[in-house]
């Protein structure tokens, strides 16, 4: 049979995990609050149709992206759920949104009155207000840009307010000021947009940290949940994980194969910029995955797991390859992992997070897509992703 992609390096995606998430943070947040699955950034590396399919089955009523593009490519591919694009789109792409029924982020009066000149279908465009209360990105930030901005979309009928919404800066930290600083604001704004004659029926404030820390607070959750990073099973801090309400379980593992297993002489020099060198005799494996895969140069002297033993990368990262030392000889086709487990051990986004002085968002986001995407459910391979092949094929 033939296989869908043609390297020895993949991503596995474990959907039951997502479903698992899902359906814990619902049974966690009061029943008549929506959960709005984030699927930005192809599903934060894990791949936004499937991850979106999942969640809709387990729970979310809706969906958010980042972009247009991630919003119109959900659409096409058959989902029918409201979708939120979370910044700001062109304003003469308003029409596309209302004819594919995309709610769009607004806070600019300039942006509604552009789109308003630059399209005249008579389909509604639905738009959800950004309220900036101290996140310092978009939105909204005084009672004179809120009258302006609604004064702009009550000019056209087409433009229906939606929703309202902010996002929180430290709700993952253990200091609450801010939090409670940002939280107090939006109530704030909310007041400013009913006294202008708009109630949203949609009101969303609490991303996956403020979920989890408050899902008995009706008051911090509104009527709509943003659900992010815990749905992958990482969680939103290193300061929460271990104060979860509930276990989170992983999605995604990372693996590769033993392309090429040799024995060096002492002093033989491996990797660009001959950095590294054979203290005694050693084992040497080539792993097919480098930096142009998301496998960062940064990562080199890191481990990977092999024959459940960890191993260390030695040398530099190659844009496609790298090597790493091993403690015996290994057979061609052993399989490598660099994200799960491995026999006793195990490597984690949160690890490699701090290998590379940064969050576990950015370890998952960062796998390329031409790494091919398998994904699991009920223990049985469903599908695979491979954009490169794809590509290919349609040239």
């Amino acid at each position: 049979m033939e296989t869908s992609f043609y390297r020895e390096t993949w991503a596995d995606i474990n959907l039951d995990a997502v479903a698992d998430n899902v359906a814990d943070m619902k049974k966690r947040i009061p029943e008549e609050t929506a959960l709005m699955a984030v699927v930005k950034a192809n599903g934060y590396g894990h791949g936004a149709l499937q991850v979106a399919r999942t969640a809709l089955a387990n729970g979310a009523e809706w969906l958010a992206v980042a972009i247009f593009d991630e919003a119109l490519a959900l659409r096409k591919n058959g989902i029918e759920a409201p979708i939120l694009v979370l910044s700001p789109i062109r304003p003469e792409d308003a029409g596309l949104a209302a004819k594919y029924h995309i709610s769009l982020t607004v806070f600019q009066k300039e942006w509604i009155s552009m789109a308003r000149k630059a399209d005249r279908n008579e389909e509604p465009v639905f738009l959800h207000i950004a309220c900036d209360t101290g996140m310092g990105r978009i939105g909204i930030r005084n009672d004179k840009e809120a009258e302006a901005l609604v004064e702009e979309i009550g000019k056209d009928r087409r433009f229906v307010v939606e929703g309202l919404f902010t996002h929180f800066a430290t709700a993952d930290q253990d200091d609450e000021a801010y939090f409670n600083e940002q939280y107090n604001r939006f109530e704030t704004m909310i007041d400013w947009i009913h006294d202008l004659g708009i109630h949203p029926p949609v009101i969303h404030c609490g991303n996956s940290a403020a979920t989890l820390k408050y899902p008995a607070e009706g008051r911090h959750l509104f009527n709509m949940v943003r659900y992010g990073i815990a749905m992958y099973g990482l969680s939103p801090s290193t300061e929460m994980a271990n104060k979860l309400p509930f276990p989170l379980k992983r999605a995604l593992s990372l693996h590769s194969r033993l392309v090429n297993v040799k024995k060096v002489e002492a002093g033989s020099a491996i990797g660009y910029g001959a950095t590294y060198r054979a203290e005694s005799e050693e084992w040497i494996g080539t792993v097919p995955i480098g930096y142009a895969d998301g496998w960062l140069r940064a990562l080199s002297g890191s481990d990977v797991l092999i024959g459940g033993e960890r191993c260390r990368i030695v040398g530099r990262i190659c844009m496609d390859q790298f090597m790493c030392r091993l403690p015996h000889e290994f057979p061609l086709g052993t399989e490598v992992t660099l994200i799960g487990k491995n026999g006793g051990e195990e490597i984690t986004a949160d690890g490699l997070a701090q290998k590379l002085q940064t969050i576990n968002y950015e370890i998952t986001c960062m796998i390329h897509p031409r790494v091919p995407r398998v994904f699991w459910k009920d223990g049985k391979k469903t599908g695979t992703v491979n954009p490169v092949l794809i590509s290919n094929m349609q040239q």
